[in-house]
């Protein structure tokens, strides 16, 4: 498919822009979850170096988000602050597992977290968001393969950064390898949401947006079974959903939490600019 280089242009055909829409918002909103969740970890981080590049980590995905948001915006879904901290839980589009809370307690009340949890789920998904850019640099929309490009100059030093937490828990003696297994369990109960391209995935793909769902699924799989390879692991065959599907608004009560937290500040001054 010739490429297609402006919102205009995309606007013109109707169920290209819904398809591209679709594809938007699970990507924006994905990020902007799995970098709240991160945030969570300042000051709680195992070491002072490990908080400093754990928020430097964050604060570059907040960013990605608001690049995607910005994309939004210029297809008139509306503003891109609005559409990251005043829609609703059952708008949202975002994995289940990037809103399931870090551990139990709050981040002021007795945060009793789960660091094997939080480098499993964040090793796992930056694997996924390297090889979903890599994907969407083919994309038939001009302006998201630029987005992906700028982002994925990034990515690399993310994946290389948990690859490292990973294989050294898994590797690790004492209880360390036992928390990764039970991590890896939490995590692979719900990654199929991640995968997932929702009820647009096919006008997508046959757009040439993105790749289609069973391709990429495939290359995500080759790529995870050379992960458990490395740390001497079996891997744990097909991937799951548990929790409900959030690309079609199925989410859990932690999501209600985290966009109200999220939201606090815009709904104090919605002209703010985050």
């Amino acid at each position: 498919m010739a490429k297609i280089t402006s919102a205009l242009e995309a606007s013109s055909n109707k169920e290209y822009r819904n398809a591209l829409v679709e594809l938007l918002f699970q990507l924006a909103d994905d990020e902007f979850l799995i970098a709240f969740r991160g945030s969570e970890w300042l000051g709680l981080a195992p070491h002072i170096e490990e908080d400093v590049a754990f928020s430097s980590i964050n604060q570059n995905t907040m960013g990605h988000a608001a690049m995607y948001y910005r994309l939004l915006e210029e297809l008139g879904e509306g503003d891109a602050d609005e559409l990251a901290h005043a829609r609703k839980a059952f708008q949202r589009k975002n994995a289940v597992l990037l809103e399931l809370v870090n551990g139990t307690g709050t981040y002021l009340e007795e945060p009793r977290f789960d660091w094997a949890f939080a480098v499993v789920r964040h090793y796992f998904y930056d694997v996924y968001k390297k090889l979903k850019l890599e994907a969407l640099k083919q994309s038939s929309y001009e302006p998201l393969v630029h987005v992906a490009i700028n982002i994925n100059m990034e990515q690399y030093y993310h994946v290389m950064h948990w690859r490292t937490w990973f294989e050294q828990l898994c590797e690790g003696k004492g209880s360390a390898r036992a928390r990764m297994e039970a991590a890896i369990e939490k995590v692979w109960d719900e990654f199929s949401g991640v995968l997932d391209y929702g009820p647009k995935g096919g006008a997508m793909s046959g757009h040439g947006i993105i790749i289609d769902e069973a391709s990429f699924q495939k290359r995500w799989e080759t790529e995870m079974r050379r992960i458990f390879d490395a740390v001497n692991m079996s891997y744990p065959g097909q991937c799951r959903m548990k929790s409900g599907n959030g690309r079609i608004g199925e989410h859990t009560k932690d999501l209600e939490q985290a966009i109200s937290t999220l939201g606090e500040v815009y709904h104090l001054d919605p002209q703010a600019v985050w």
